[in-house]
């Protein structure tokens, strides 16, 4: 019975280790094509570049229009720290009211919060984009960073308030006791405590501001304004020829911001996700 047992556990186990090299073979295949000449990405197939070069690099890191990726990856960064910010400090601030405070309609505010989330992002893009336009934000950062400081991000909303009631009322009402106020309570009560919402608020906004492309596709249309998914995109010459290991090249350098801070943060990210509260 038990080498039945343990003959079922290798399978498994086989199995999932399959599944996990499968799942993991586009990106196997994408860092060892970065390494291939041009003339080898798609006839040479297999894992390990039977011919090794660094040009691919050498020449995606030169940009375009005598603009290097550099400057590319430094927009990106800013977007994405500034994003990261706003989307911190108001949603959980915004959390905090709806899972403490007692203000009148809250439960409706908080139901046509949650309807935003079901709402897909292309409905609004017309309205918005006039909006901006008006605004004179076209060809900013604006467009990109301001929403991240007005708590426009309802997931994360929903994310922190689910955090934060599973953590024990009787701590606010001792702090009221101490003679706490609401601005107190919040930043020496809850904060600490909800450092993995945080954590997991600030990786996946992150994730989705560096990764993002069509949001800057459609507000950004000069050089130098262009990040890391933008540059990308314009190596691709749809209707020329395009130097598909320069841009392989600048896709993995693309990946490893976002690989560093998941690994780094993936404790907390986990318990965030998981919104245990107090242990």
């Amino acid at each position: 019975m038990n080498q039945a047992a343990s003959v079922l556990r290798i399978g498994r186990h086989a199995v999932i280790i399959a599944i996990g090299i499968l799942m993991l073979y586009p990106v196997l295949w994408l860092l060892s094509s970065s390494f291939k000449p041009n003339t080898l990405i798609f006839s040479d197939t297999s894992l390990w570049p039977k011919e090794v070069t660094l040009s691919n690099y050498i020449t995606g890191w030169k940009g375009l229009q005598g603009i290097s990726f550099a400057r590319f990856f430094a927009n990106s960064a800013q977007i994405s720290i500034l994003s990261v910010l706003g989307n911190v400090i108001t949603c959980s601030l915004a959390a905090y009211a709806f899972a403490r405070l007692e203000f009148r309609f809250k439960k409706v505010w908080f139901s046509l919060m949650l309807v935003t989330i079901m709402l897909p992002y292309h409905v609004t893009l017309v309205p918005q984009y006039i909006l901006y336009n008006k605004f004179e934000w076209i060809n900013t950062y604006l467009p990109l960073i301001v929403p991240k400081w007005l708590a426009h991000d309802s997931f994360f909303i929903l994310l922190m308030v689910q955090f934060i009631r599973g953590l024990p009322k009787e701590l606010d009402e001792s702090a009221v006791i101490d003679g706490c106020s609401q601005s107190q309570i919040y930043f020496r009560i809850i904060g600490p405590l909800l450092v993995p919402a945080l954590i997991t608020t600030a990786i996946f906004t992150f994730i989705w501001s560096w990764d993002d492309f069509f949001s800057q596709m459609i507000y950004l249309n000069k050089v130098q304004l262009f990040t890391v998914q933008l540059g990308i995109r314009s190596l691709f010459d749809p209707s020329g020829e395009s130097n598909w290991g320069a841009l392989l090249a600048m896709s993995v350098l693309s990946l490893l911001p976002i690989m560093t801070i998941f690994l780094s943060f993936q404790k907390y990210f986990l318990d965030g996700i998981a919104t245990t509260g107090l242990k």
